[in-house]
């Protein structure tokens, strides 16, 4: 670990522009489709994150004053969160999906927070100028990305000096759970193969510290957190939402249409996620990789 740089200026953050600025068109630009979706299954899953439950390794490190940009923000729950951590500052939300964008305004201004905006963005490409942010945050992004790396330097780009990219991600391979089950095994296999061949990387928690040092980040924090569903309540919402997803969602035509499943063995899967929500003795841990990149001075 290098010495740490100085922390970014305390001066009270400027506007976000209204107009997103020019890019050329032979700049790089997202090239992966997004794997799941916004299927309602998948937007229960979206709701259901929080900053203390999928951002703790960074809340340590904001101030009140600090501008964040959330890459990826979807319906925009830790974007609130980080909004009210950050009351003297202010939080962009950007995500490459439009409609998605109307639940995360909803969801700011039902908590009366006053200090974000939402827009799409690509973030292989982001209309923001150089050292524009204190923090630039992605969570569940470069698992869904063409270019994990490309996507680093563009946070890192748009980082004050002092400032950090704060990125997690899951790691599908390294999910494990109990009791075995065949339909479960069949399931992982199918999700990586399916994501891969739209482009993205599902084992992306392990690859991180690696995409960020080819990206140029020197002062990397490199740390690992689990989400686990045990309780019956837990187990039903897990299973519920993966077997719904399984049949049901974008994951599933692309599953289908690219040649990876028939819909019979769809629903066999999703069967065996509701057989193993019913198990007492259930229980699944889903492993996250963790960077906290300082940018330097």
């Amino acid at each position: 670990m290098s010495e740490q740089p100085s922390e970014p200026q305390s001066e009270q953050p400027s506007e976000p522009q209204s107009e997103p600025q020019s890019r050329q068109p032979s700049e790089p630009r997202e090239t992966a489709v997004y794997t799941h979706g916004h299927h309602p299954s998948v937007l229960r899953s979206h709701t259901w994150r929080t900053a203390a439950n999928s951002a703790g390794y960074l809340l340590g490190s904001l101030k009140p004053h600090m501008r964040i940009l959330d890459v990826g923000c979807g319906p925009g729950t830790i974007t609130a969160d980080l909004a009210a951590l950050v009351p003297d500052g202010h939080v962009t939300g950007v995500d490459r999906e439009p409609g998605v964008l109307e639940q995360a305004r909803a969801t700011a201004a039902g908590r009366g927070l006053a200090n974000t905006d939402f827009a799409v963005a690509d973030v292989h490409a982001l209309d923001f100028p150089d050292d524009t942010f204190c923090v630039v945050h992605a969570h569940q992004v470069l698992q869904h990305v063409g270019d994990p790396v490309r996507a680093l330097r563009e946070m890192l780009r748009v980082t004050r000096p002092g400032g950090y990219v704060a990125v997690r991600d899951s790691d599908y391979a390294a999910m494990t759970w109990f009791p075995g089950s065949a339909g479960l095994d069949d399931w992982l296999d199918l999700y990586r193969r399916v994501a891969r061949a739209g482009g993205g990387e599902p084992d992306a928690g392990r690859r991180l510290k690696a995409w960020a040092l080819e990206a140029g980040c020197t002062d990397i924090t490199a740390t690992s957190d689990t989400w686990t569903f045990s309780t019956p309540e837990e187990r039903e919402w897990w299973s519920g939402l993966w077997a719904e997803r399984t049949v049901a969602s974008a994951y599933a035509e692309r599953a289908v249409d690219g040649g990876h499943a028939t819909r019979e063995r769809l629903r066999s899967v999703a069967a065996a996620w509701r057989e193993w929500g019913e198990r007492p003795e259930g229980w699944f841990g889903v492993l996250h990789g963790e960077i906290l990149c300082r940018k330097n001075v």
